[in-house]
């Protein structure tokens, strides 16, 4: 069940005393994570780069559609930016809600695909009624260029205005899905009413389900709270570690191991 849409990944509801496991962070961990979960190891195919890994956290090799923990085994678990790389979705939302209580999702959305499509992307994302609705992109038309190095790559670490905006309308490139014991979804739906989301143009009616009118003091109040949480973010960089590589992390691990 979806509890709210944070503003950003540094506006999770996490308590200090939780045990958050991170699924496939590949080259930018949670920094809160305490374990952190990576399918493919030295293949970047998936990525933008290579594997990261915090001292603080223990790195486990699995796949997220099989994680090797148990029954609630955490708190709170974290997933950016990998369900649209699946191939077993319906599995992976299962897995992800059997072993933590609570957690959050975060995909590009239905318009970030078009924007910046990628190759390895499978599936395409829209949360409607509080469910995330996946679509899978070959039964969609071609997308014919790649932009991910301008819109997750570059605008968000260099424009403030840029970041601004996906904080005030965070369903316009990605979907930010906070969720609590269970997470409702739809893989390749049959029902018209979700289905012309991805097969046909947008009238008035649909792009207000996707983007709800505001009024002005609601829009005000939006951006001062998306600037504060943009000044934390920078903040937040300057007190924390730098995560080690995976080698420097294997070399850490063999040094406890033999102390």
């Amino acid at each position: 069940m979806k509890i709210r849409t944070p503003y950003s990944r540094d506006d999770l509801h996490i308590r200090r005393s939780d045990y958050v496991l991170e699924v496939g962070p590949g080259h930018n961990p949670t920094y809160r994570a305490n374990v952190i979960c990576e399918k493919f190891l030295h293949d970047n195919s998936h990525r933008c780069g290579d594997v990261k890994v915090y001292a603080h956290q223990k790195l486990v090799n699995a796949d997220g559609e099989h994680l090797p923990f148990k029954d609630k085994e955490f708190d709170y678990v974290i997933c950016n930016q990998v369900l649209e790389h699946t191939e077993d979705p319906e599995r992976f939302l299962h897995e992800q809600s059997r072993v933590a209580r609570r957690g959050y999702i975060e995909t590009p959305s239905f318009l970030g695909e078009f924007l910046h499509p990628k190759a390895s992307h499978r599936w395409t994302i829209l949360e409607i009624d509080g469910k995330l609705v996946l679509f899978e992109k070959k039964k969609m038309a071609e997308y014919a260029h790649n932009y991910g190095n301008v819109f997750l790559n570059y605008l968000p670490y260099q424009s403030l205005t840029y970041k601004l905006l996906q904080i005030v309308e965070p369903q316009l490139t990605a979907n930010r899905y906070e969720w609590k014991d269970s997470i409702d979804f739809i893989v390749n739906p049959q029902e018209e009413y979700y289905r012309a989301f991805f097969t046909q143009p947008w009238d008035m009616e649909m792009t207000r389900k996707i983007f709800p009118p505001r009024g002005l003091f609601s829009e005000l109040q939006k951006s001062v709270i998306g600037m504060w949480f943009i000044l934390r973010g920078e903040l937040n960089k300057l007190r924390k570690e730098k995560p080690l590589t995976l080698e420097q992390y294997k070399s850490l691990e063999n040094k406890k191991e033999h102390a």
